[in-house]
């Protein structure tokens, strides 16, 4: 825009502004001192005099006048930075001297005198030091002996913050750095005494040297300390995290708050550990408890005379460890919530909810129907030992009628029906066994082969003396019927996940190493024996699973089956991260053809549950590509990201939002596999954002993108009767109708959402999500990648792959127990679970709750919290089975 002329010079008046705005500050400065010093109140004015007065006695070259200004000057900056809101006064007021007093102290002799002036030096320099230059701390180690404390907490927490920088350049210059540790163990000892156990934390990991900690710990702070450490490990990279686990651990073992080392040691995989705990508390009780909590987490672990000294009581820990009473404690919360009534397909469909046509549809009497009731059935009923299919009571008429159903079923359908019974008796081994005996007498192998998986199913999570399992399965697995062997393979598979049983690895190996035994048998071997040695790297097993990989004809590599022998592989190595490593070398030659898909499959496995950042970006890299056709590995690697990213709240709110992405720029083979993704990262929790997008991926044009949306929606829903999803499936079933492969996926995921009568769940984490079962993890992984090929395997003949869920199925209850571990009702409060981690004071750790009576239910998300202070109990985190003992400090108010 062109100047306007101005009428007294004629030209433009921009020099004329141009001009005014130099001029202006020319006779500035003086005004702006004098308008600032009219500003100040006279208390204020008082102050900034002294303080120049102090300023220019400490020049003087009297010492006495010298000390005497020192001293004023450090009493009126203490008084003022004891607590700061914002800058103190004395720090203003000294701020144009800063640079007058550092060119004194280059002049002064060594003495007394120079230390208390860097001392105040230093303190100045909080507020006025160049960025980096790091002069709070170069005085501070010039300075006197004093305690830093008594400058105030920004002062030491400014301080900290520069010797981590310094640190570091230490480090680079391999510079000796222990004038620095020296400082480190006064702030860090005077953090832990102001209630800032955050901050000496943070100090002590930047400067490498976290032992320091169990010094400074005492009873007071040790459990807010802890806390912190577990919070942070999960945003810490390998191994710094388990270094912190450790620490945490130690001092949790220190301060004998055992059932929190346990869970440490757990968590770290670590047995000698769980030993150790074991070792170190003497107290029966607490012993039971710690029982339980292996039980939960489906450690398979004997116990010694070490551990325990007396062999009845040592008989009746491993009991516990054994898992005997979880379907006592099951039906106890059924009966307590009046849920023991069997139900039926149908009371699950409620066609009657829905128009005509749906109805006229279902009433036909097909087998594709019938067999998805079946599974509806099992899942229903999943553990209460009967239902009105397979168990009808024992009248003359029945002894036919479990048969009856059985034989509407066709061929391969047989098998899923009886194993159903083994879901129905789930975790009641005795009367499981005897329940499925009378199907071994049948001449039909599809019969033989589902009760062998039946009896699979009852083990499943239970460990028994006898070896019920091994004894009844073993024989079967080399028969000459392809469908009875992968009966007792899976069977074997399922009750001895996680045990590491070596008899039972024997059994299997040879048949990998079978060269004429067919692709199918050989599949599910590998799983099994991934399942069976779930992360225990074990070299052997992986061997003969790669021989078999190497083996196999290119043709037979194409079919899906041949995908579960990567899966197998994977289990192995299942969250133990770079011990992956040589055998993905070895996957480096395999066939062109399976190559990249057991790359994949190794690299989610290894890593899951970790919630590695850069491996969930590896994987989000290969989901970028465009292939060509009849490539499969970016189906395992969208279900990677899942895997490894279900680890903590924020890395699970991330990966939903890049599988939207996925889903909108993606191949069709990478949307298929988004919907079993989202499903697995809202196991059992029904999250409202990716409700809807399954509900919108369940009408999608590609039937197999609809297929797995609708699967997931069971999946989120699992176990939690969610009304809006049930309302959701049954609307997709009069949708569906006439589509029989997509309306057997409506009733799938319908038997899944009111799995166990809602009193189950299929999250594999626990105790406050801190704990991940490695077998319930092993089992949704396998289901899931049995659906990667819907119509293959699930719609195929192998529909009793679904059977892995039951890996996962825990009661997701709180059931309180006496001293005498009989149940004990008393009123408990649930609600919300918050985060505490970090926060000042003793914050709630729940919000909106509301109090109940145990047992009682948790749905994902909640926390519990004892409503009376009548008993103590002996797990800091109330889930599953929760020992009571008597307070001996509570009194009756009269």
């Amino acid at each position: 825009m062109a100047p306007t002329p101005d009428p007294k010079n004629g030209e433009g008046s921009k020099t004329t502004r141009d001009e005014a705005s130099v001029k202006v500050p020319a006779k500035d400065p003086k005004k702006k001192d004098e308008k600032k010093d009219d500003d100040l109140s006279e208390e204020d004015l008082a102050l900034k005099q002294q303080l120049e007065l102090y300023v220019e006695r400490v020049q003087d070259p009297d010492q006495g006048l010298q000390k005497v200004a020192l001293e004023s000057m450090r009493q009126e900056i203490r008084t003022s930075t004891s607590s700061m809101t914002s800058v103190p006064k004395p720090l203003k007021f000294l701020r144009p001297h800063y640079g007058t007093l550092k060119a004194y102290y280059e002049t002064m002799a060594e003495s007394d005198l120079k230390k208390y002036l860097a001392d105040i030096l230093s303190v100045l320099a909080l507020t006025m030091s160049a960025e980096g230059e790091r002069e709070s701390l170069k005085y501070r180690l010039l300075g006197s002996e004093g305690d830093i404390g008594s400058w105030g907490h920004e002062y030491v927490r400014n301080l900290a913050g520069e010797i981590a920088q310094e640190y570091v350049k230490r480090q680079n210059e391999e510079a000796p750095i222990d004038d620095l540790m020296e400082l480190v163990q006064q702030i860090v000892a005077f953090h832990m005494k102001h209630n800032a156990e955050p901050e000496a934390v943070d100090l002590l990991m930047e400067v490498e040297d976290l032992d320091l900690l169990v010094e400074h710990v005492d009873k007071t702070n040790f459990k807010r300390t802890c806390l912190y450490l577990t919070g942070a490990a999960k945003y810490l990279p390998g191994p710094d995290d388990m270094l912190v686990l450790d620490i945490a651990y130690m001092i949790y073992v220190k301060f004998e708050e055992y059932p929190n080392a346990l869970q440490i040691a757990l968590f770290l995989d670590n047995l000698q550990y769980v030993k150790q705990v074991f070792q170190a508390c003497d107290d029966l009780l607490r012993k039971k408890q710690f029982c339980y909590i292996l039980a939960r987490h489906g450690t398979s672990f004997e116990l010694d005379d070490q551990m325990c000294a007396d062999d009845g009581d040592r008989e009746v820990l491993q009991e516990i460890i054994n898992n005997t009473k979880l379907n006592e404690g099951y039906l106890t919360l059924a009966r307590d919530i009046e849920v023991m009534e069997a139900k039926s397909p149908e009371d699950i469909y409620k066609a009657h909810l829905l128009d005509g046509r749906a109805s006229a549809g279902a009433s036909v009497d097909s087998a594709r129907q019938n067999l998805a009731a079946t599974f509806v059935n099992a899942f229903v009923n999943a553990g209460f030992g009967q239902d009105k299919l397979m168990t009808v009571a024992s009248d003359s008429t029945a002894s036919g009628s479990s048969g009856n159903w059985l034989f509407k079923n066709k061929e391969h359908g047989k098998a899923s029906a009886a194993a159903s019974l083994g879901m129905i008796l789930l975790w009641d081994v005795d009367s499981g066994l005897a329940q499925l005996d009378k199907y071994f007498h049948s001449s039909d192998s599809h019969v033989i082969s589902g009760a062998l998986l039946g009896v699979g199913i009852v083990n499943c999570g239970i460990k028994n003396d006898c070896d019920p399992a091994l004894a009844l399965l073993g024989h079967y697995v080399d028969k000459e019927d392809p469908s009875i062997r992968i009966g007792a393979i899976m069977g074997l598979g399922i009750s001895y996940a996680g045990t590491q049983n070596e008899q039972i690895g024997e059994k299997l190996t040879p048949i990998l190493n079978d060269g004429n035994a067919p692709l199918d048998v050989i599949a599910f071997t590998a799983i099994s024996l991934g399942l069976i040695y779930v992360g225990s790297c074990n070299e052997e097993v992986a061997q003969n699973i790669i021989f078999a990989l190497m083996e196999r004809s290119e043709s037979e590599l194409g079919e899906p089956l041949a995908r579960l022998l990567p899966l197998g592989l994977g289990l192995l190595y299942l969250g133990k991260q770079e011990s992956v490593e040589a055998t993905a070398e070895v996957s480096k030659t395999f066939n062109e053809k399976i190559r990249q898909h057991c790359d994949m499959t190794l690299l989610s496995c290894a890593y899951a549950g970790t919630g590695n950042v850069l491996k969930v970006q590896n994987l989000l890299g290969h989901c970028a590509q465009h292939l060509d056709k009849g490539k499969t590995h970016q189906g395992p690697a969208v279900l990677g990201i899942a895997m490894v990213a279900m680890a903590e709240e924020l890395g699970l709110e991330m990966a939903i939002r890049s599988l939207e992405h996925l889903l909108q720029y993606g191949e069709q083979n990478i949307r298929r596999a988004v919907p079993l993704a989202l499903g697995l990262l809202c196991i059992s929790n029904p999250k409202v954002n990716v409700m809807d997008t399954l509900s919108r991926l369940s009408h999608d044009t590609d039937t197999e993108v609809a297929m797995a949306a609708i699967i997931s929606l069971g999946l989120i829903g699992a176990g939690t009767n969610n009304a809006r999803i049930a309302g959701m499936l049954r609307n997709l079933s009069s949708y569906y109708y006439k589509d029989a492969s997509l309306l057997f996926c409506v009733r799938i995921a319908q038997g899944l959402v009111h799995m166990g009568k809602g009193l189950l769940t299929l999250n594999p984490y626990h105790s406050d999500r801190f704990l991940l079962s490695p077998t319930a993890l092993a089992g949704l992984i396998t289901m899931l990648h049995v659906c990667l090929d819907m119509k293959a395997i699930v719609l195929g003949k192998y529909h009793y792959a679904l059977y892995f869920l039951v890996l996962a199925m825990q009661p997701r209850m709180l059931l309180t127990v006496d001293e005498n571990l009989k149940p004990l009702s008393v009123p408990v409060r649930v609600g919300q679970a918050v985060d505490v981690v970090g926060q000042a004071g003793r914050p709630k750790t729940i919000t909106g709750f509301q109090t109940h009576s145990t047992p009682v239910l948790l749905s994902a998300g909640d926390r519990a919290e004892l409503a009376t202070e009548k008993y103590i109990p002996l797990s800091p985190i109330l889930e599953g089975f929760v020992i009571l003992k008597e307070n001996p400090d509570y009194r009756e108010d009269s």
